[in-house]
């Protein structure tokens, strides 16, 4: 008889999202999916389609061989850390971890909700490894993870931003005020693991009790309660995979960093440094996680690509066709996702049913 690594881990289960809530973010992602595609059409109108074209093929065939292996490089360090993220008795190997990484992310991708689903689709794709529940709990863990380093990415692109360039007062002063929220956040919740302090949940539960946000907390502050057990499960048992897993993470960031830098060098005449990859790094990064219901971020990558070279005075058709050239080795990563599923026998709509029977 398999033994139960966590008991809240049987309660870890998301609450319904009502169907005209699903409707909102439906038309908002078609908005924001509309907007892109007009925003898009502007930019690569602005530059020229010939220029862009050029720089495409000067960056060649060979360059995005190498692309395409740094992102591979990139899914598995994720796919590595969500491995050390798997309670005992159960255990994923990357041979499991790896396609189902894939698979999430062509899904989180290729659809505009379809970020909602990407978690599930990593648990299913595992499910006859480990148990449903086990696999959605390990991922809710890898995510707790990855959003931690991502916020301490983004805190210091916005503090190099800061340093680097002459910003607007106010502008100045919000980045400083975000900085220091972010960095307060961070700090506490670490004390809040070590420690394993309630705060969060007996926070909403205050806030509950007295009638405030009583809507969103109705369940909201269940479902803190129940991440604060499951992270502070987590550490109680395996205080040693923090770092790992943590550094893991890191390296997810750096190697898009690194690939910044390489299609840069491969579109210049002079070799870029690293400060100005970090930044198209950290604005594309915050990007993809403003605009997560346009699809493939199309039209707003490119912007933020765009607004960084130009500011660098690199030139804001390279800040575009950096973008495309990301993009094009998404659209090739989801194609291998897709394939993966259909291989699997998976989808879409069977995974949508999952998720909808663990909202039950």
């Amino acid at each position: 008889m398999s033994i139960d690594p966590n008991p809240e881990i049987e309660r870890l289960e998301p609450h319904p999202i009502s169907p005209k809530h699903i409707n909102r973010l439906k038309i908002v992602g078609l908005i924001l999916t509309l907007a892109g595609i007009g925003l898009f059409s502007y930019l690569i109108y602005s530059v020229g389609g010939r220029r862009i074209l050029h720089d495409i093929r000067l960056f060649g065939g060979a360059g995005f061989a190498l692309i395409l292996l740094i992102y591979f490089l990139r899914l598995f360090m994720r796919a590595l850390a969500w491995k050390l993220s798997v309670y005992e008795p159960y255990k994923l190997g990357l041979r499991d971890t790896i396609p189902a990484v894939i698979i999430g992310e062509a899904m989180s991708s290729l659809i505009p909700l379809g970020i909602l689903m990407s978690g599930t689709a990593k648990a299913v794709a595992v499910r006859k490894r480990v148990p449903l529940v086990v696999g959605l709990s390990s991922v809710a863990t890898e995510n707790l993870f990855y959003s931690l380093i991502t916020s301490l990415f983004l805190v210091a692109g916005a503090f190099t931003l800061l340093r680097t360039f002459d910003l607007d007062e106010g502008w100045v002063a919000t980045i400083d005020v975000v900085i220091a929220v972010v960095c307060v956040v961070v700090c506490l919740g670490i004390v809040m693991v070590v420690r394993q302090w309630h705060i969060a949940s007996e926070l909403c539960e205050w806030l509950y009790q007295r009638g405030i946000g009583k809507r969103i907390l109705e369940n909201g502050r269940l479902d803190v309660r129940l991440f604060e057990n499951l992270i502070y499960g987590f550490y109680r048992r395996y205080p040693q995979r923090f770092i790992p897993i943590c550094l893991l993470e890191l390296s997810f960031h750096i190697l898009g960093v690194f690939e910044g830098w390489y299609i840069l060098s491969r579109l210049l005449t002079v070799v870029p440094n690293f400060l100005t990859a970090f930044l198209l790094e950290s604005v594309s990064r915050l990007i993809t996680i403003v605009f997560k219901l346009v699809p493939l971020v199309v039209g707003v990558d490119e912007a933020g690509a765009r607004f960084v070279t130009k500011t660098l005075a690199i030139g804001a058709g390279v800040g575009i066709t950096v973008a495309l050239i990301r993009k094009a080795r998404i659209l090739f990563w989801t194609a291998i996702g897709i394939l993966l599923i259909i291989k699997r026998g998976l989808s879409i709509r069977e995974i949508s049913q999952i998720k909808a029977s663990q909202e039950r």
